[in-house]
């Protein structure tokens, strides 16, 4: 890439980055917006959530493996040129396989204990 244009995507990313850390989250609560003391709706958005990101994680999985085989197969069989522009294409794949697999464990692992502090 030109010197140039990686200045300004990092001055930019910079910026978001400063421009994140300031903003401000104001969000209700279910019992603010239905303005009672019971929390009996918030058991139901938490299932429901963990049941969403679990079959999102079931997917990434399947997906990531599916893809690791499918390369390496295509690796073991192709030619000396064709085996170095698979490395090349291998290394993206193997790290999100890797974000997918520790990703989901990482966020289980901070879920478990900010809400083992809560009880």
């Amino acid at each position: 890439m030109n010197k140039i244009v990686v200045k300004i995507l990092s001055m930019i990313l910079i910026t978001m980055a400063i421009i994140s850390i300031a903003v401000s989250c104001f969000a209700l609560t279910p019992d603010d917006i239905s303005g009672s003391d019971n929390v009996t709706g918030t058991t139901q958005i938490t299932e429901l959530g963990n049941d969403i990101v679990g079959i999102f994680q079931v997917v990434g999985i399947v997906l990531s493996v599916v893809i690791i085989i499918v390369l390496g197969i295509k690796y073991m069989l192709g030619s000396a040129e064709e085996k170095s522009e698979y490395k090349k294409s291998m290394l993206p794949y193997v790290v999100g396989a890797a974000l997918i697999f520790a990703g989901s464990i990482f966020a289980n692992v901070i879920y478990q204990f900010f809400n083992g502090m809560n009880s």
